[in-house]
């Protein structure tokens, strides 16, 4: 995408911004181009002048934009998980972030829609999950330089089994409308990292 002045950028982002909020509260089938057009005060000219595909561009600016929220939600305790304290906030900022949503997930909407196997797609999620996994992964990297994680343990790999822990519950939380899965992965993960000091 080629830079946008400041007045173009703010521009796009109302267009994102719009569509994002029109897709959480009516669905991707249910939101056209003349809805976001519509709700966001914007001329065709100017929907096709930043997403030029249209309406697929612009669903995958919208899944890129939930996939940032998710991260954002969680800040700024996922950003610094130096203390358990820390990471209990954490775990509470997260298990609360997942209550609100409920059963409906924006952007599991959204990339269902694209189809989760396409490349796009593919690499709006992996991109999510490596960086989710890298901020939690610098988490446990800092607890084992202040002693509170056993050193032996790979940090990659601890961060790669929370973030599962969470992407489990959060698929039952989908199926069941329960967030005690969550809960209970998330305990569990934390108590797996603290050791036998936990129990």
């Amino acid at each position: 995408m080629p830079t946008l002045t400041r007045k173009g950028a703010a521009t796009r982002q109302r267009i994102l911004e719009g569509a994002a909020a029109h897709i959480r509260e009516f669905g991707v089938a249910a939101t056209t181009l003349d809805d976001v057009l519509s709700r966001t005060a914007t001329s065709k000219s100017q929907l096709f002048h930043y997403f030029p595909d249209g309406r697929e561009e612009l669903l995958l600016a919208v899944a890129r934009f939930e996939a940032t929220r998710v991260l954002e939600d969680q800040q700024p305790q996922l950003g610094y998980l130096t203390s358990w304290p820390a990471w209990q906030e954490w775990r509470d900022k997260v298990v609360e972030r997942y209550r609100r949503q409920g059963r409906h997930c924006p952007l599991n909407t959204v990339m269902s829609y694209l189809g989760n196997t396409t490349p796009a797609a593919q690499a709006v999620v992996s991109e999510l999950m490596n960086r989710w996994q890298r901020e939690i992964g610098a988490g446990v990297r800092h607890m084992q330089a202040v002693g509170e994680i056993d050193a032996g343990l790979d940090p990659d790999r601890a961060a790669a089994a929370v973030l599962a822990c969470i992407q489990g519950g959060v698929l039952l939380q989908l199926s069941t409308g329960e967030i005690t899965h969550l809960e209970a992965a998330l305990d569990m993960a934390i108590a797996h990292l603290r050791g036998p000091a936990a129990a």
